[in-house]
């Protein structure tokens, strides 16, 4: 008996939620490759997955290297964009807003790029599921700019699974996560703000790139999801 072995490629898998995907897709039936676009860190997400998945360095921001690495893959099933940025935080009235065109080339334009380069080989019967930020839908001060760049994602992917079907297109919402992204912090400062929003979260704690990963993974094996905006903020929505 021949087993179906579908393909996931995560960009940005090398740290944070898209490693936590990774981790969560291997397993039978299931190839996973990751990207990132410093060799080390990739290198080194390889060896913590064992060796289980391939892995291919190239910068998701240059459209030159994305188109390279889709033309050197050829056809698969699944795509996660988990490429990322931390601009646009701070108050609006002294934001900086070319803060904002900076996140978009930073998170926005990689994904798309990213999956506009791989319409060709992705398979039409699978999926991309883009990364976004729960700050989008959020009223709380201190966030306007990472939010504009956020929300674009929110709101082109039901756009996308109209146009691009029967391909299934979704986004996950993460809420505050344990992750390096707020490496940018003081490990004291991070604490106090992990405490600050643990507190304000209905189920009592921040997140963890498994519990984003977990969402991931549905939206990638369950075919009858397709234009979604799955928030995974633990209620902070609610409450914030």
């Amino acid at each position: 008996m021949t087993t179906t072995i579908l393909h996931t490629v995560v960009i940005g898998g090398s740290s944070g939620i898209g490693l936590a995907t990774a981790r969560q897709l291997i397993g039978p039936g299931m190839k996973v490759t990751i990207t990132g676009r410093n060799q080390d860190r990739l290198n080194g997400a390889w060896k913590s997955l064992g060796g289980a998945v391939e892995k291919a360095a190239f910068d998701a921001s240059k459209p030159d290297e994305v188109s390279q690495f889709f033309e050197r893959l050829g056809p698969f099933d699944h795509l996660v964009l988990a490429a990322s940025g931390g601009k646009g935080l701070g108050p609006f009235q002294t934001l900086d807003l070319t803060d904002i065109g900076s996140g978009v080339d930073e998170k926005v334009r990689p994904q798309l790029s990213c999956l506009q380069a791989a319409l060709p080989t992705l398979n039409k019967s699978g999926s991309a599921t883009f990364i976004s930020a729960v700050s989008a839908q959020l009223a709380t001060p201190g966030v306007a700019g990472i939010a504009a760049i956020n929300g674009m994602l929110l709101t082109v992917v039901p756009i996308l699974a109209v146009e691009l079907r029967p391909l299934r297109v979704n986004v996950v919402a993460p809420g505050v996560i344990d992750t390096p992204w707020w490496d940018f912090l003081a490990e004291e400062q991070r604490q106090a703000l992990f405490a600050e929003y643990a507190g304000k979260t209905p189920v009592g704690r921040i997140g963890r790139a498994d519990d984003v990963a977990d969402a991931i993974a549905f939206l990638v094996s369950n075919g009858f999801m397709t234009g979604q905006v799955l928030t995974c903020d633990g209620g902070l929505r609610f409450a914030a």
